[in-house]
């Protein structure tokens, strides 16, 4: 058994299987999360990217470097045994009552170290630096993977790859495995001084009390063409870090520690992409439009921000405006802002739903819209914008019987709780058809 990827849905599937039994060899193309550290301090301090380590790839999945939010939307009854199995491994208690729960960039790290030693002495087989390449099929059936490594032999294999392992997708692609475009979102990053949104939020009229914790907030709006707008993954005394596992491309996503302690709140501001709008900005209706959409913004941002890793960014009242000067507001991003009119980095109608966005935002939260807001793009990396068909029931994918998918890449999940529920549920659908055959 080949569990492909150490993120949220891998580690909650491995652990799944190997508490009843299976024998499960667990992959990861990335570092354990001490190396992995490093590499990403090497590249928001001096822009060296690995793009094998990084904020994406390594132990944990990209949920790692985050706020640790284990919020999720879905009803399912097994939120409590996912939240139960990381206090055991070293999670704080307070994510049993919490009503948002998260845990923190900082605290993360030991308890993906201790869920690594529980997998271990459960028998997993744990290998770091270990990129999948080809599936190795015989007849319609799974018989291994061929890995950086070398061959690899099973019968399952649970793919759980994440939303960024874009030459997995293609190489899956490439050997007919079915897949599909499917919609997503993409925008900016919004950086505002914590105490602009604590004193909008609980109305204050100096420094929040220390009796309060640093606000959050959730926004939405649709446009007049219909098109949704909302802020994402927002991080309460955060910072935006560079997200890109590609050379040349600049990313940005938000994380934040346990205690939320820093001057600045960030949060992704997203506008929906469908499928017709893949089609009328030049990127066909193949699979893949999605990922080259992505690639193509991340291009540009990369270029408008003078090459070296910097992103560009603009006040976000001059967006709500419909205008650009070359300033910005203090930030804390790394390696850097460089002042520049999304205009022209992001797609008219991603610009239009932004903009008509802000103006409402800023009647919604005072000050949202204001000139000490940066607009940092690009974040384009909210879900992944492909889809692998599996069964319902088993969760095989069709064509290829004993390959299951999991979590966010294949387009199943959404955040660390929902890919950890997902990772459990296959999981236990590989217990059934191993069940089955013997």
């Amino acid at each position: 058994m080949v569990v492909v990827g150490a993120g949220p849905a891998g580690l909650f599937a491995a652990w799944q299987l190997a508490e009843h039994g299976a024998k499960v060899v667990l992959i990861e193309r990335g570092k354990p999360v001490e190396t992995r550290a490093r590499d990403f301090g090497l590249f928001r301090g001096r822009a060296i990217l690995n793009p094998e380590s990084n904020i994406c790839f390594g132990e944990g999945g990209a949920g790692t470097y985050s706020d640790g939010k284990l919020t999720c939307r879905t009803k399912d009854p097994l939120r409590r045994l996912v939240l139960e199995r990381l206090v055991e491994v070293g999670a704080p208690a307070r994510i049993l009552v919490d009503a948002k729960p998260h845990i923190g960039t900082n605290l993360l790290f030991g308890v993906l170290k201790n869920l690594r030693a529980r997998l271990l002495d459960r028998g997993v087989d744990i290998r770091f630096q270990t990129r999948v390449e080809r599936l190795v099929v015989q007849d319609g059936r799974i018989t291994g993977v061929e890995t950086t490594a070398g061959r690899i032999d099973a019968t399952r294999v649970v793919l759980a790859t994440g939303h960024s392992a874009r030459d997995t997708y293609e190489a899956l692609l490439s050997q007919g495995v079915p897949m599909e475009a499917k919609p997503f979102a993409v925008g900016v990053r919004a950086e505002h001084p914590q105490a602009l949104i604590d004193e909008a939020q609980y109305n204050l009229r100096g420094p929040r009390p220390d009796t309060l914790p640093p606000a959050d907030y959730r926004l939405a709006h649709t446009t007049d063409a219909g098109r949704g707008v909302y802020s994402f993954c927002m991080c309460p005394g955060g910072m935006i870090v560079p997200t890109a596992t590609e050379p040349e491309m600049v990313v940005v996503n938000g994380m934040s520690s346990a205690r939320r302690s820093g001057p600045f709140a960030n949060s992704g501001v997203v506008a929906q992409v469908e499928l017709a709008d893949l089609v009328r900005e030049g990127f066909g209706e193949g699979p893949l439009a999605g990922v080259e959409f992505q690639r193509a913004l991340e291009r540009k941002a990369f270029e408008a921000g003078g090459r070296d890793y910097k992103a560009p960014a603009m006040l976000a009242s001059d967006l709500a405006a419909g205008r650009f000067r070359p300033v910005l507001a203090p930030t804390r991003f790394r390696p850097g802002l460089v002042p520049e009119d999304l205009r022209n980095v992001l797609p008219g109608f991603v610009v239009g739903s932004l903009q008509q966005a802000l103006q409402r935002f800023d009647k919604m939260l005072r000050g949202y819209a204001s000139a000490e807001a940066n607009l940092i793009a690009v974040e384009s990396r909210t879900s992944s914008p492909v889809r692998i068909p599996r069964d319902p029931n088993t969760r095989e994918v069709p064509g290829f019987s004993g390959l299951f998918v999991a979590g966010e890449g294949p387009g199943y999940a959404g955040g660390i709780m929902s890919a950890a529920l997902d990772g459990l549920h296959t999981g236990h659908a590989v217990l059934l058809a191993l069940n089955a055959t013997t």
